[in-house]
């Protein structure tokens, strides 16, 4: 598999599986992927359990004789050389090379299964490490200071709700608060008129790190289990990684717990982000933008470092957003907030209907992937429909 370290026989892209769905061109699951999930067949009366993802079927895990429960949290809290013997096997038995034929009694068709939430998040953090996002909402909200003068020197998270992250296909109702237009006295309650999404990854926390303990750079990835909407875990993703953002001339050079040059020449993600949206009279959705993780400011190890810089101790399922990643251009810009500069340039859809903001009975759905040497490495899709 050439010099890279990160690289081994289960990335090699004359792999081939016996199942044969795993091999169509464009397919999100190959066996080069094998994304970790929780799942059931639909209707039936049966716990949701472990499974992992290979071209049009799920594999349960029992077929390793591994039973998860409910959620992926004790397999993200093995470790990494677990996850690579993991993987190895998994791999193995679903070549056609070295086939296990007693995986095939094991398989479920994904139209057949019914999925859920991965993972007991315990805690959530969104960062912002899309430069270019931050640079355009800055602009549409302080035009004389776009980018704070703290963005190039720390990675900004927020707390958020965990109890609020929902498995695709969650009807997600619009939010209500206090509204005060410029020309009322008081204000009024009712649904906000400007919903927007974001186009972001998530990257989930395997091992943890003891309060008061931070996690060093250089070893952060060795806590990331994996990115989600499916468990597409990092070994995964080996092939590509990439040099970080490159920072412009007269960027501070981050503080020393914040910088190390391995991470700096591959410790960025060549991972594509497409948001789509489909209205109610729209049959197929349209493509509003496509962006990258390449234009994340900040790696996903300064992610790690810096939020357990203070002592903060992440644990197993806790998720880490990467932010709105939004690239240079229009095209790429990942949230409609971006799209119509606040609302004031609409897009027109090829339905003819326009959209400032998302309204009742929109469906948006996002996708990622990595792509190259013939292999797509796919997320699958994260959906969400409009209700009020």
């Amino acid at each position: 598999m050439g010099s890279d370290p990160n690289l081994d026989a289960t990335h090699d892209p004359g792999l081939r599986s016996w199942v044969e769905s795993a091999n169509e061109p464009g397919c999100d699951f190959p066996i080069q992927n094998l994304p970790f999930g929780i799942f059931k067949r639909k209707g039936a009366k049966e716990s949701p359990r472990g499974g992992v993802a290979i071209g049009d079927q799920i594999l349960d895990l029992a077929a390793l004789d591994i039973k998860t429960g409910p959620t992926l949290n004790g397999i993200a809290s093995l470790g990494r050389p677990a996850w690579k013997r993991l993987r190895s096997q998994l791999s193995k038995g679903l070549s056609k090379a070295k086939p296990n034929k007693r995986f095939s009694r094991y398989l479920v068709p994904i139209k057949q299964a019914q999925l859920f939430l991965p993972l007991a998040i315990g805690d959530y953090t969104d960062f912002y490490s899309g430069i270019h996002h931050a640079t355009n909402i800055g602009k549409i909200l302080r035009p004389d200071n776009p980018l704070l003068p703290n963005y190039k020197w720390v990675p900004i998270g927020y707390h958020g709700r965990s109890s609020s992250i929902v498995a695709s296909g969650t009807q997600v109702v619009r939010p209500r608060g206090q509204v005060k237009p410029p020309e009322q006295e008081q204000p009024t309650y009712g649904p906000t008129r400007r919903l927007d999404y974001e186009a972001e990854l998530g990257f989930v926390v395997g091992p943890g790190n003891r309060l008061g303990k931070p996690i060093a750079l250089r070893d952060a990835l060795n806590h990331v289990f994996t990115v989600s909407p499916w468990i597409v875990t990092f070994e995964a993703l080996a092939p590509y990684r990439c040099p970080a953002f490159p920072r412009a001339a007269g960027d501070p050079r981050p503080l020393p717990y914040l910088w190390d040059d391995e991470d700096q020449r591959a410790g960025g993600l060549a991972i594509d982000v497409e948001m789509h949206l489909r209205t109610a009279k729209m049959q197929a959705p349209v493509r509003l933008s496509r962006g990258s993780f390449r234009d994340s400011y900040w790696t996903v190890a300064q992610l790690v470092a810096h939020h357990t810089s203070n002592g903060c101790n992440l644990r197993p399922g806790d998720l880490l957003g990467s932010g709105t990643l939004s690239g240079a251009t229009p095209d790429s810009y990942g949230s409609l907030m971006e799209l119509t500069q606040g609302g004031k340039q609409p897009l027109t859809l090829p339905s003819g209907e326009t959209r400032a903001f998302l309204e009742d009975g929109d469906e948006v759905v996002q996708k990622g992937y990595g792509q190259g040497d013939g292999i797509r490495i796919g997320f699958g899709e994260a959906a969400g429909l409009i209700k009020s």
